[in-house]
């Protein structure tokens, strides 16, 4: 019986060996079949990997910053569009007014632009306010803003001494033919609700544009005048406007609306000002000190209006020395009737006859936002027989040198002379602060001597 045991005993060990070798050999083989499948799979999983950072932007050192490619985009401001009762009277045709060689040389400037803007200083009041009339009160043929759309200008600025010509009314009107004609516009609104300012996104890049125009005297507290004229109630939230008198109120107001501009993501900021002395070529002083404040402010560029003639280019460096401002002090005017022979005792100079195309381009990379191009090109505006009912046309020339009018435009003698002095006239009041300006950013000169 022992003898079985022990037989017994020994026959279970080899079974437990047995087993034990074959779980052995099993899980050596289940490993090296799992190192096989790994091998094969994972550098697939690698690539996978890889591709999945380029094409979320991404390196494979994991970098967290997609790269931002460089664009640009170039804004033009030109000067007053006036529409007098001797541009109405050459404008008439037989089937109502045609307004088109306003626009015929300055158009390719104005569509090779990404933005093209300009001051509206007439209202669209329709028949309902009265008929079609010049200064005074200027109340234009909506076929104005047919000639300006198919110009190339695409946002105008409405916010100027002649906002209220045609009353309540015509303010609402104009606002309301520019959303019809699909011209966009600042300065002015329909509804108090309505944006105070405009923030265009040109190429990527943001920039914030407001418009507002200087108030005059009145006898009212709390009321606007424009023009000496007191406006109504419902006005005047409708009308971006400061006054003299209350700065702080202004400058308090451009806080809000640079805080409300940052908000919405702009790049660059942009005020367009109504401001000044008629037919004075040089910046007063209320124009200098509210320029300075803006700069400290935090505003990029300032372009104004309202003298009717060009005035200088100034480079303003904050006090704080954290912002420098790029400042037109005047564009001039577009169009006009105010001729040279006409203007006594006001300006009998021509100044009146000039305008300009300023130009600036911004450039936004991964580093930001910069002002890399700056230029101004002089126009003239010429006045010349030619309408269909035997009355004046005219037409705004721009003058990329003063020999354009003969070897560009093929003008008259006359007429050429004319353009000549004009061209002069404008380098004599930007030339130097322009280059200032230009130097500062490291473009092009444009008057280079």
């Amino acid at each position: 019986m022992k003898k079985q045991r022990t037989k017994r005993q020994k026959a279970i060990i080899r079974r437990r060996i047995f087993v034990t070798l074959c779980t052995l050999i099993l899980i050596s083989a289940i490993a090296l079949i799992t190192f096989c499948i790994s091998a094969i799979i994972k550098p697939s999983e690698k690539k996978q990997s890889v591709d999945s950072d380029i094409s979320s932007g991404q390196t494979s050192d994991n970098s967290s910053e997609a790269e931002i490619p460089e664009t640009t985009a170039t804004v033009l401001s030109t000067g007053d569009i006036m529409v007098h009762s001797t541009q109405l009277t050459g404008a008439k045709t037989a089937d109502g007014y045609d307004f088109t060689a306003f626009f015929k040389e300055s158009a390719p400037y104005f569509q090779a632009a990404d933005l093209a803007i300009a001051n509206l200083e007439v209202t669209f009041g329709g028949s309902e306010s009265g008929a079609y009339s010049g200064y005074p009160a200027f109340n234009t043929p909506d076929s104005l803003a047919d000639a300006i759309k198919a110009s190339g200008l695409n946002l105008l600025l409405t916010s100027n001494n002649h906002s209220y010509d045609t009353g309540l009314y015509g303010l609402k009107r104009t606002v309301q033919i520019l959303k019809q004609k699909g011209i966009d516009f600042t300065g002015t609104k329909e509804t108090e609700a309505d944006p105070t300012y405009a923030v265009k996104e040109v190429n990527g890049i943001k920039i914030g544009i407001a418009n507002f125009t200087y108030e005059t005297d009145g006898q009212i507290a709390g009321r606007k005048y424009l023009n000496g004229a007191i406006i109504s109630e419902e006005a005047n939230p409708l009308i971006n406007s400061f006054s003299y008198k209350r700065l702080d109120e202004f400058y308090s107001n451009v806080q809000s609306i640079l805080s409300g501009m940052e908000s919405d993501g702009a790049d660059f900021k942009v005020f367009y000002i109504h401001w000044g002395n008629e037919y004075q070529t040089s910046p007063n002083t209320w124009q200098k000190t509210i320029a300075q404040q803006l700069s400290n402010l935090g505003v990029n560029m300032i372009i104004g209006s309202h003298p009717h003639v060009v005035q200088p280019v100034e480079l303003i460096h904050s006090e704080d020395g954290q912002n420098t401002t790029v400042c037109l002090y005047s564009t001039g005017n577009y169009v006009s009737n105010q001729r040279q022979e006409l203007m006594s005792p006001e300006c009998t100079t021509g100044h009146t006859e000039d305008g300009v195309f300023f130009t600036f381009t911004l450039t936004k990379n991964k580093d930001g936002t910069d002002l890399t191009g700056l230029d101004l090109i002089p126009t003239w505006v010429d006045k010349y027989k030619g309408g269909e009912n035997g009355g004046y046309l005219y037409t705004v020339y721009p003058l990329e040198s003063p020999d354009d009018a003969v070897s560009k435009y093929s003008l008259s003698q006359t007429a050429a002379e004319k353009a000549k002095k004009s061209y002069e006239r404008t380098k004599e009041i930007v030339a130097a602060g322009l280059t200032e300006c230009q130097q500062s950013i490291g473009c092009e000169i444009t008057f280079a001597e």
